[in-house]
């Protein structure tokens, strides 16, 4: 058992990988996400599934995958930030008229359900500056409206949806297709883009990610300059999905926030307090 989950149950056998996904997922939108994984266009890039039939588990899409070996957590020095900005600048860059037809991208509506689980828990002395923060966006980023961009998005972005293929040192691929369409690829940069600008990720390795993928020509932001017109809503919105995530897991554990988490709620204050309309600029 690799992973347990509402969300998805992953388990592995040998040299194989078989998920469970949620047993909301609409299937025809899985199917395509499944179909583009699978697409020449992506090889290189996303790790393509292995032929499975058609079918189920408990009314649940099952897929199969190769696997992989993941990033070390235990290792954070030798994390592949250049190699993870690569590849999604590469993915950006895929003609999404060259492929399958894909939903929307599915970040905006995470960070929704992040929010309505956080309320769903009930009350919590974190959750004021988090609904705060939330209510200062656009209608799209919390998924309330069509999103500006119609890149190829892997929609959830992070350390843990890469892993090396074959696993005895292959190269580097994106895994996890369940957020996969269409949208703003600013948004893949979102969540290092937030950590940057909560101080949870260094500014070197900020500088490290960012410089990479704009070296690969990656159209979510300027070759040059300030990147933060096109990256300061999605970085907020992933702020409150991270802080809601938080509070309803402190909740949820009847614990204290930690140090991390506090970072993250203390954010969302600060978001609730800037004057002003939200708006990202759109994908140049």
């Amino acid at each position: 058992m690799l992973a347990d989950r509402p969300d998805g149950t992953v388990v592995r056998h040998g040299d194989a990988v078989a998920k469970a996904h949620a047993p909301d997922t609409e299937v025809a939108d899985h199917r395509a996400r499944l179909a583009v994984a699978a697409h020449p266009l992506l090889a290189d890039i996303l790790l393509p599934p292995l032929p499975v039939a058609t079918g189920g588990l408990g009314g649940r899409p099952v897929s199969a995958w190769p696997y992989g070996a993941p990033v070390d957590p235990g290792d954070p020095d030798a994390a592949p930030w250049e190699e993870a900005a690569a590849l999604v600048a590469r993915l950006h860059r895929v003609p999404p008229a060259g492929l399958p037809a894909l939903p929307p991208m599915r970040g905006p509506a995470k960070a929704a359900r992040a929010v309505a689980r956080m309320r769903a828990a009930g009350p919590h002395a974190a959750a004021g500056p988090v609904l705060a923060a939330w209510a200062r966006l656009p209608a799209w980023a919390r998924g309330e409206a069509p999103g500006p961009g119609a890149a190829v998005c892997h929609g959830d972005v992070h350390l843990g949806q890469l892993v090396r293929h074959p696993a005895d040192g292959g190269p580097w691929l994106l895994i996890d297709v369940d957020d996969l369409g269409v949208g703003d690829p600013a948004w893949d940069l979102a969540r290092p883009a937030a950590w940057y600008a909560a101080g949870l990720l260094a500014p070197a390795v900020w500088e490290r990610f960012l410089g990479a993928y704009r070296a690969a020509g990656g159209p979510a932001v300027p070759a040059d300059g300030d990147p933060w017109p096109r990256l300061d809503v999605p970085a907020r919105a992933l702020t409150v999905q991270t802080a809601a995530l938080a509070v309803s897991k402190s909740a949820a554990e009847d614990r204290d926030l930690d140090e991390v988490e506090l970072c993250v709620v203390d954010a969302c204050a600060r978001i609730a307090t800037i004057p002003g309309e939200l708006e990202a600029e759109g994908p140049s």
